[in-house]
């Protein structure tokens, strides 16, 4: 199971962080990429990890995919949306390997590939031109980071690197900055220029004593209500 995930976090039409994390971890061996609100989908997945820790713990066995689904949504249903947290949940439990899409309203999808986000039509295009069941560790990250940069080059909320994780039954491993499309390059040229390159076409000095012909001060007398505590 691969989940991928870009680095561009954006506050309206500025980019507020280059290098955010949007994979979001619920358990060791299940994981949350987060579109949408990036408060919310951070503390809603912490949420629910502590809250999937303790069901695991009273229960005496392993957290199971749905289990967490079903948490997220019940959750994000409560609030009807007014918590922007876009999630897809992806893991291994003792039962197979899941996939889930949770929407900020609660609704939910399970599908054998899933996209979620402003840059989720264009990783979606890849997904469905090139996706093919039972493919190879590799090729499904292969694919996963293909889809997140049609995301970065194709969306303008969607930027910087490529964030993945690949979960087994034994293991997840996370790699931060898989692919790195957008690395600044070195400048070809110095752009500090010598002092006296810019021709001076005018000057003017204005000395202290000129001052008062550019500048006029008045001075308004206040009446007894209008002085500040400052007056005499």
């Amino acid at each position: 199971m691969a989940i991928a995930a870009d680095t561009r976090a954006t506050s309206g039409p500025i980019v507020a962080d280059k290098n955010c994390e949007k994979l979001h971890y619920i358990s060791p061996q299940i994981w949350c990429a987060g579109a949408g609100t990036a408060a919310d989908t951070e503390f809603t997945t912490a949420l629910i990890s502590s809250q999937l820790e303790l069901h695991s713990l009273s229960t005496g066995r392993k957290p199971r995919v749905v289990t967490c689904m079903t948490l997220l949504k019940q959750h994000l249903f409560r609030y009807q949306g007014h918590i922007g947290a876009y999630l897809v949940v992806a893991g291994v439990d003792p039962t197979g390997t899941h996939l889930f899409t949770v929407h900020a309203h609660g609704s939910t999808d399970k599908l054998p590939y899933v996209t979620m986000g402003s840059g989720s039509l264009a990783a979606m295009s890849v997904f469905e031109s090139q996706w093919k069941p039972n493919c190879t560790k590799e090729d499904a990250m292969n694919l996963c980071s293909l889809a997140i940069q049609a995301g970065i080059f194709n969306d303008l909320g969607s930027g910087s690197n490529v964030d993945m994780a690949v979960i087994t039954a034994d293991k997840t491993t996370l790699h931060r900055g898989f692919v790195k499309p957008n690395e600044r390059s070195q400048k070809l040229k110095n752009y500090k220029f010598k002092r006296g390159t810019t021709a001076v076409l005018n000057e003017k000095i204005i000395t202290k004593d000129d001052i008062g012909k550019y500048v006029s001060v008045h001075e308004l007398e206040a009446t007894g209500e209008e002085r500040m505590d400052i007056d005499p």
